[in-house]
């Protein structure tokens, strides 16, 4: 049986991370909104929650008309790295 956590979390974590997309294609400075999403994300991928809702999704456990770019396995690390380097090179 799935945790019915799991639904509105990948929801809340796509939202996310469409967002850090969204900046990552502007030219703006990081609104403490986009640094709480990457500390947030941050967490969720590192923390082993994204790991537990891959294999779910790997499973076959979510429903197919769930948005799921967030479990991908390069769409969030990547986006993560870029913000780091991009952060990094500003204050260079």
């Amino acid at each position: 049986m799935i945790d019915k956590s799991i639904i509105p979390r990948i929801r809340e974590m796509e939202a996310r991370l469409n967002n850090l997309l969204a900046w990552l294609a502007s030219d703006h400075s990081p609104t403490e909104s986009i640094k709480e999403d990457v500390r947030i994300l941050d967490d969720y991928y590192s923390g082993g929650q994204w790991r537990s809702d891959f294999e779910a999704d790997e499973a076959g456990e979510l429903p197919a008309d769930l948005p799921r770019g967030v479990l991908s396995e390069d769409a969030l690390y990547n986006a993560l790295m870029e913000y780091e380097e991009r952060i990094g090179n500003a204050e260079s």
